[in-house]
């Protein structure tokens, strides 16, 4: 494997020791196996109809040599390990990810011809084979091949099969290692450029939000003085009611919330695949919260059940004590298995947003009826900034204009002070984001569906990257 990375555990051993009988053997018969042995019956059946002595000696030796083949390999003794690495175990729907296989023979005598067989999901491509030659005893071989999905998920490598065959390729057996590996493919992610979304409070903070820090940093309640303190900041009139020195603490700002609302129900989206409505909110959801954490917000990922991404924080919100990656992290791979909900509103969303104020909010939605419009006009009451794309998908299938239903959607939240932007089918995601800042990008079709509806004041943002991981090799594995 790649020099310095961690080697991985070995799982169970499977070792060719007999339990199977000499039954298990016969079964291993190959092709040309059962064709001698049915060749050598019949010869020697004729030669002895016949009265032909010859004809039986050929009889006699067709039929003893997979015979004979299938008891040696049946016989054998190897220890053989395996083991596997992902490099990197977390990929962008679309890009590829190489496997790594190794193999040790942990035996002392050579092994025979080898046949290794990953199995593999289908969507990641057909199942990798390779024929290994004689591993002498304490040898080991590597091989790698790579795979691909253009479907986000969580997809399983593994478990490895080892054959064995006679070098007459009269037998092969089959042994399996129970050890599997997990492959995370999450949504792709597009760098979303530094605007200013309309309505979002000056300054950095929600509001200017504040927080009282800890010992050591500046707050708004007199502490006692610590060496090192600067004696301009010594509260003369707390130190008089005390009786020791005082200083004061002063305000340090917090860190802007941004909640991202992914609407996952089943009948606000038409057709599936990769290209499909969905597909693309789950992606644009992808894309933004990466874009938030790199620019130093706590961002929540929300969904139309009211359930947010486990292990974010007590309150749903990542990045504040997390290291932006593996916030990032955490969230996309809980994109990558999102699906559908059987919900029929956004009611739930709506509680979840109603206890407090949420700083900025961004909300992907599906198709959107009257009432369920109206819905999500009331989350805006709680919220410092509010930015909606709205897909109708069933232009996505058809091609066609915005209908006239949708643009009354937008108008609806529009007049509640959301910043509404109509999502035509394949729009891309940075013109859109531009296009909520009140720009208007010439790549975009913008006329009525496509306006941004609300002005006020704005907040910069930095430039954006986009995110990526990697895995060292070696997860799991297991011996033969």
């Amino acid at each position: 494997m790649a020099p310095g990375s961690p080697a991985a555990g070995e799982g169970p051993s499977s070792r060719d020791e007999g339990r199977g009988g000499l039954r298990t053997a016969l079964g291993g018969l190959t092709t040309r196996g059962r064709s001698f042995l049915a060749a050598g019956v019949a010869a020697a059946v004729c030669a002895y109809v016949l009265g032909q002595s010859d004809l039986l000696r050929v009889g006699l030796l067709l039929t003893v040599l997979p015979l004979i083949s299938a008891a040696v390999l049946h016989r054998t003794r190897y220890r053989v390990s395996a083991r596997r690495g992902l490099t990197p175990s977390r990929v962008p729907a679309g890009s590829e990810a190489r496997v790594r296989l190794r193999m040790d023979n942990m035996s002392r005598m050579p092994t025979g011809l080898l046949m290794l067989q990953d199995h593999v999901p289908y969507v990641l491509g057909p199942r990798p084979r390779f024929v290994l030659d004689r591993v002498e005893p304490g040898g080991r071989r590597e091989v790698s091949y790579r795979v691909r999905s253009d479907l986000r998920g969580c997809y399983p490598l593994g478990p490895l099969q080892l054959r064995l065959g006679d070098p007459f390729g009269m037998c092969e057996l089959t042994r399996s290692f129970s050890a599997a590996d997990l492959l995370t493919v999450i949504p792709r992610t597009d760098p979303l450029p530094p605007v200013r979304l309309v309505g979002e409070a000056a300054g950095h903070g929600d509001g200017r939000q504040r927080s009282l820090a800890l010992a050591g940093d500046d707050d708004i309640i007199p502490r006692a003085y610590r060496h090192g303190d600067d004696l301009r900041r010594v509260h003369w009139r707390s130190t008089a009611r005390y009786g020791e020195l005082m200083v004061r603490r002063e305000e340090q700002p917090q860190r802007t919330r941004c909640t991202v609302l992914l609407d996952t129900r089943g009948i606000a989206y038409q057709g599936t695949g990769p290209d499909s409505a969905f597909e693309w909110a789950v992606s644009a959801t992808a894309s933004v919260l990466v874009h938030m954490l790199e620019r130093g917000f706590t961002v929540r990922l929300l969904t139309d059940t009211g359930s947010s991404v486990p292990g974010a924080g007590a309150d749903g919100y990542a990045g504040s004590t997390q290291d932006t990656a593996d916030s990032a992290g955490l969230m996309l791979d809980t994109l990558a298995v999102v699906d559908h909900s059987d919900g029929a509103g956004l009611s739930r969303a709506h509680d979840v947003l109603r206890g407090g104020n949420e700083g900025l909010l961004v909300a992907f939605f599906g198709d959107l009826d009257e009432e369920q419009a109206a819905v999500a006009a009331r989350m805006r009451q709680r919220c410092g900034a509010a930015v909606a794309f709205v897909l109708d998908s069933g232009t996505w299938l058809t091609g066609g204009a915005v209908a006239g239903a949708v643009e009354e959607r937008l108008r609806a939240l529009r007049e509640a002070g959301w910043t509404a932007v109509a999502v035509p089918a394949g729009g891309p995601l940075p013109e859109l984001w531009r296009l909520a800042a009140g720009e208007r990008p010439d790549s975009v079709p913008t006329g009525p569906s496509g306006t941004a509806g609300s002005s006020g004041s704005s907040d910069s943002f930095g430039p954006s990257s986009s995110f990526g991981s990697s895995s060292s090799f070696g997860s799991s594995g297991g011996r033969s």
